[in-house]
């Protein structure tokens, strides 16, 4: 059977779509269809460019499409709505994209699907925003976070909640920061390569596209290339694709080999993978997940890379009695969280949060503390880490937990387990790192390192 061909913006359409109707994830559904079409690599760059540019811009988008759309972009059918967005994103952030064309595409889409009072529709509410002058105060000089939030394209209690934490200028700066697009860099496989080996190899098949991570000595850092499962060096298992930010929780247990461990919160394996090389393959690591599903994953991870010291569980780490049968020399718990650190990468998150969400995820944070610290032996390492930037899920649930398990402490010596450029940059307090979506253009990432003394 032939793969059905269609343009990249009608793929787009379709993701939005679903996004909107199913309320599917972009970023797998993206996949999804990526995976099943012909499209160009250019084409799929522009496919690509329209998913998470409309998904990004949403309350922007619609605070435009309201002014031209007689009952409001809200009284429409959602695939007529994501027609208007779609095209409407094109002409206000694409400047490489001719208007004319934009707006011809947009209308064709309409017809393609049978529908002419809906060409006629997008023909005129595309034509009527390309006519206005547009002298929108918060385009220019915004102020409050009303137009903060419509400048930067978060919701609003979003806005107000980074300005109270960060102060208005580094909030400023994570909020331009979330829509800038995601990096993409690969951690060496110590195990079947060694990062100037593997440089060396990529350079020969895309020149000036990787560089030396600054995070991480395992990183690498890529540029304007594919699918990274399509490089040289992939299936052998030389590397694995990871955020920079992310390769820091290993660096930050600091494993030896030899040593046991539990990862509390596995899937799909990125840091336990991490950790076990950094452990030369020596050792023992406890994987465990609370979803059945995603154990394939882990397994089929620690196979590509070569790695034979995990053992994955199904578990809960709520509970891990039955899982755990002594305590380990670390703990790794990457906690569930609100992931406001990785809207850049999953830009449908800021749209699906309420700040009373982040209460309940706390809620659960603080039970898998609670349960997971009992696997500490005395003299032992503990690691909390999270992918958002909300206090509550990060310091204020450390500081809380001290309080509450006397027999733990930060370890002042987690600043010695990091680059000289996460000192330099990132926001370090004795025993907890906090790293910002701007400082490197990585995501948002929270660790704490705490040991236990009894």
């Amino acid at each position: 059977m032939s793969r059905e061909r269609k343009s990249a913006r009608e793929v787009a359409l379709d993701v939005l779509i679903a996004v909107e109707e199913r309320g599917a994830y972009s970023n797998l559904l993206l996949n999804h269809h990526l995976d099943r079409s012909p499209l160009s690599p250019r084409d799929r760059r522009l496919a690509t460019e329209l998913v998470y540019g409309t998904i990004q811009r949403l309350n922007t988008l619609d605070w435009i499409l309201d002014r031209y759309v007689k009952r409001g972009v809200c009284s429409l059918q959602p695939w007529v709505r994501q027609l208007l967005r779609l095209g409407l994103y094109q002409l206000h952030y694409l400047d490489r994209i001719p208007d004319r064309a934009a707006v011809h595409e947009t209308v064709q889409l309409a017809k393609g699907r049978g529908h002419r009072g809906i060409a006629g529709l997008a023909n005129g509410v595309l034509r009527a925003y390309l006519r206005d002058e547009r002298r929108w105060p918060w385009q220019r000089d915004p102020q409050t976070v009303e137009e903060w939030a419509l400048a930067t394209s978060h919701p609003g209690w979003m806005v107000r909640r980074l300005q109270e934490v960060f102060g208005a200028e580094t909030a400023k700066e994570i909020l331009e920061a979330n829509n800038e697009p995601p990096t993409l860099s690969l951690r060496v496989n110590p195990l079947r390569a060694d990062r100037e080996g593997l440089l060396r190899e990529l350079a020969e098949s895309a020149p000036g596209a990787a560089s030396p991570s600054l995070l991480s000595p395992q990183g690498i850092h890529l540029r304007g290339v594919g699918s990274p499962a399509s490089l040289k060096g992939f299936r052998e298992g030389k590397f694995t694709v990871q955020d920079e930010s992310s390769m820091l929780v290993a660096e930050a247990v600091n494993p030896r080999p030899g040593q046991t461990g539990l990862d509390a919160c596995a899937a799909p394996g990125g840091k336990t993978t991490h950790l076990a090389e950094k452990m030369e393959n020596r050792g023992r690591i406890v994987a465990c997940d609370i979803h059945p599903h995603k154990l394939r994953l882990i397994e089929e991870n620690t196979r590509r890379l070569g790695i034979s010291i995990v053992e994955v569980r199904h578990a809960d780490a709520r509970d891990l009695t039955g899982v755990a049968e002594e305590p380990f020399d670390f703990v790794l718990l990457d906690a569930p969280c609100s992931g406001l650190g990785v809207i850049r990468r999953k830009p449908d998150i800021k749209w699906r949060k309420e700040t009373r969400d982040i209460d309940g995820v706390a809620a659960l944070q603080r039970q898998m503390l609670s349960s997971v610290c009992r696997w500490v032996r005395p003299g032992g390492t503990l690691v909390y880490s999270t992918c958002t930037l909300e206090p509550r899920e990060n310091e204020e649930q450390i500081r809380r937990f001290l309080e509450d398990h006397p027999q733990f402490v930060l370890d002042e010596g987690l600043k010695d387990l990091l680059s000289p450029a996460v000192i330099q940059k990132a926001s370090i307090t004795p025993g907890m790192v906090r790293i910002l979506p701007h400082h490197f253009g990585s995501d948002g990432f929270f660790i704490a390192r705490l040991v236990r003394i009894q």
